[in-house]
């Protein structure tokens, strides 16, 4: 009786090194595009966090890292103008910090 091994006949003709560049070929295929946002829409994001910070709302930021897009629904604790970054504290009350050039959707929770 003849069983197939799958993949595992040939895992052994393989090195390492190409394992690994297979997996981050893979991964790489997977990655999305940072979306480029006009001007329009930072100023719009703008008053979406003063009014956030000054009524302490709830908001849903979208944010880019790495070829993934990353949901947060959080409170936003402090705005670093001189680093151009959001400090946040989400619903598990875990600290981020976010780039603005990354941010690329935010929406009020509370409307």
């Amino acid at each position: 009786m003849i069983r197939d091994r799958g993949n595992k006949k040939w895992v052994s003709l393989m090195l390492p090194e190409h394992v690994k560049m297979l997996r981050e070929y893979d991964a790489s295929c997977n990655k999305i595009p940072k979306p480029s946002l006009d001007e329009q829409k930072y100023e719009q994001f703008n008053e979406i966090i003063s009014e956030a910070m000054e009524m302490n709302n709830t908001l849903e930021i979208a944010y880019y890292h790495q070829g993934d897009i990353r949901q947060y629904i959080s409170n936003i604790r402090y705005v670093d103008l001189l680093k151009k970054e959001l400090r946040i504290i989400d619903q598990r009350a875990e600290k981020h910090f976010l780039k603005f050039e990354n941010i690329i959707g935010i929406s009020d929770c509370n409307e």
